[in-house]
């Protein structure tokens, strides 16, 4: 598939054009519940089947399936999953001829015997109790002897990564707590864990910040992260604690949980896309949106639309992710050109992506699937119909660093501006910029002044407004948004860190007549060098033209963008090409085109102040 303009001639990626085709199909018919539910069932016993075909051996493991290298963290945990699942959902232990529990065992003595930890242990758990939670019963743990079962408690141990003396997880995120806790929980349940207590206090510390009150869970604390996870994680303590029997629990997680759907369907895209800033994207983002739907179909008292909209969004989600798979390579498309990943998810954990994928998408179907027939809700539109939003969500309102995130969607004009911390500092993926927004993308992982301004000092140091804010005023039609710093973030230094560096900057966010205006002023607090101004919009498009008053039309694979500058003297703005490099990837597709504004050696006297102010609108 070709797309042509005046400029360029080129060819789209295969998951892009199949994108593509999606966004244009009619809309106008609705979609029948039997066929949708048909559809997944055969495309998971087909693709399934097809892998586990693949694999000749298990003693000792192929490094590659279908030439993706399985040598990754949680790859073999994950493929397990996606196998059990489908041999209870389907109904049949052997699966291409042959028997899926012993098979199961033997992956779980992989992911034991080279140290699997976390997520490998939680998929390898939900494997095990695909076969029931009575191990007297239960085929997987029967297939194996005394010496295999003493290798698979291990593996059903969370303090292969939590400890218990300090109730902290080791060296990982907050989250991480939840799957510690779901897997004591399961452990529990099929009599593997014989410690009540343990249980208990594992279950209570990781639902700890919300018990404590808080509606959103920060991933790093104290720096205050916040993103896709806070969801999950409450969905995570949500199963242990039901798992466990902890009612006290699971009420003190209503709240959080219900705030937390609202914002995440006033956050999702027509397309199903939901979070669209942070670490986990792409194909991520789009599982999300199916397992969160199961979840509040599977408990109604959660859901933030009508179940028909809900099934609607669900269908979205699962044609891009069905148009994302490759049914030649049977993997998903995360490494496609122009398709950015963090690092950790990196070609060695190419088979675990889509091993991942299948056992998210596979029980996410199977759950809905039985909420719309039990509800008998037989058709559904193909696509929703997603409310107008204009509103601020506040993460934290910490009087010496406020968090939350900007949310708007109104006709062309969608996106969700969040001002937080990253993982490192002045990280694109957490910039206060507006992710999801048409002919905009931050390049995945890369430390650039993606719609922030980033300073060089005389000292050599770079530093950006972002991780935070020291003030935010949104308004009260949610139509803008003000906020300030006088706390800079250094690039290179340790993530929430901020310093004072003599200025500050404020900022103002307006929509107007479907334009989204960014204004900043940095005023100086003493006399000071700017040695470089830099400002970054990159884009998705893949063609550009330039008019005299320095307003850019972008033309791209999202349609048309005009950008519109307004700098000081002595700025100058050209387009680059990023070609393929890291900064053309996006979490979608390619960035081809960067419009980047410099300005050197700029000098304040303390009072000064630098202005700016840059306009975009979607076509």
């Amino acid at each position: 598939m070709q797309f042509r303009n005046a400029r360029s001639i080129f060819r789209l990626p295969a998951c892009l054009v199949a994108i593509a085709l999606v966004a244009t199909q009619s809309f106008s018919q609705s979609v029948k519940t039997a066929e949708i539910k048909a559809e997944g069932r055969d495309f998971f016993a087909r693709e399934i089947a097809a892998h586990f075909r693949n694999i000749k051996t298990l003693d000792p493991p192929p490094d590659r399936v279908f030439q993706a290298l399985t040598v990754g963290d949680f790859s073999w945990g994950s493929f397990a999953r996606a196998l059990a699942a489908q041999a209870d959902v389907g109904g049949s232990r052997t699966i291409a001829g042959k028997d899926t529990a012993r098979a199961i065992a033997e992956i779980g003595l992989i992911e034991s015997r080279k140290g699997g930890k976390s997520f490998a242990q939680l998929y390898s758990t939900l494997a095990l109790r695909h076969y029931g939670t009575d191990l007297a019963k239960n085929a997987v743990w029967q297939s194996m002897n005394e010496s295999e079962r003493k290798e698979w408690f291990s593996l059903l141990d969370p303090t292969r990564f939590y400890d218990p003396k300090k109730r902290a997880v080791i060296d990982l995120p907050e989250n991480y707590l939840g799957v510690a806790a779901r897997v004591a929980a399961m452990s529990y349940q099929m009599g593997v864990l014989k410690d009540r207590s343990f249980l208990d206090s594992i279950v209570e510390r990781a639902a700890q910040q919300f018990t404590d009150g808080a509606i959103y869970a920060d991933d790093n604390p104290p720096t205050g992260r916040y993103d896709r996870y806070s969801n999950e994680y409450a969905r995570f303590c949500w199963d242990a604690a039901e798992i466990a029997g902890r009612k006290d629990i699971t009420e003190k997680l209503k709240p959080s949980i219900k705030t937390q759907m609202k914002l995440w369907w006033d956050l999702v895209s027509p397309e199903g896309y939901g979070y669209n800033w942070g670490r986990s994207q792409g194909l991520v983002s789009y599982l999300d949106t199916m397992e969160i739907v199961a979840f509040v179909g599977t408990h109604p008292e959660f859901r933030p639309a009508s179940l028909s909209e809900l099934a609607a969004l669900y269908n979205q989600a699962w044609r891009w992710i069905r148009a994302d798979y490759n049914d030649t390579t049977h993997q998903f498309s995360v490494f496609a050109y122009g398709r950015g990943n963090y690092a950790y998810i990196n070609p060695s954990r190419e088979w675990q992506q889509t091993g991942t994928g299948m056992g998210k998408i596979l029980m996410a179907h199977d759950e809905f699937m039985r909420v719309l027939e039990k509800e008998k809700l037989e058709t559904f539109p193909a696509k929703p119909t997603l409310p107008d939003v204009a509103r601020f969500e506040y993460f934290s309102k910490a009087a010496d660093k406020p968090e939350g995130v900007w949310l708007f969607r109104q006709g062309k004009l969608r996106f969700a501006l969040p001002i937080t911390v990253g993982t490192k500092p002045a990280i694109a993926d957490y910039l206060a910029a507006p992710f999801g927004m048409a002919g905009f993308a931050a390049p995945v992982e890369e430390v650039y002044p993606s719609y922030v301004p980033f300073l060089t000092l005389a000292d050599g140091k770079t530093y950006a407004a972002a991780d935070g804010a020291t003030s935010i005023t949104p308004a009260a039609d949610g139509r803008s948004l003000k906020f300030s710093n006088t706390k800079w973030a250094q690039v290179g230094s340790k993530s929430g860190d901020r310093f004072e560096i003599g200025l500050k900057s404020d900022v103002e966010f307006l929509v107007k007549d479907g334009v989204l205006v960014r204004l900043e002023t940095v005023t100086a607090d003493r006399d000071i060098e700017i040695k470089l101004w830099k400002f970054a919009f990159p884009s998705t498009a893949s063609s550009s033209s330039v008019a005299a008053d320095s307003t850019y039309t972008l033309t791209g694979r999202e349609g048309t963008t005009i950008v519109t500058f307004k700098v000081a003297d002595g700025t100058s703005i050209r387009v680059v090409a990023a070609g393929d490099s890291k900064l053309s990837k996006g979490v979608l597709g390619a960035i081809p085109l960067h419009l980047v504004a410099e300005n050197a050696n700029v000098k304040l006297k303390a009072g000064q102040k630098l202005s700016w102010e840059i306009s975009v609108e979607p076509k």
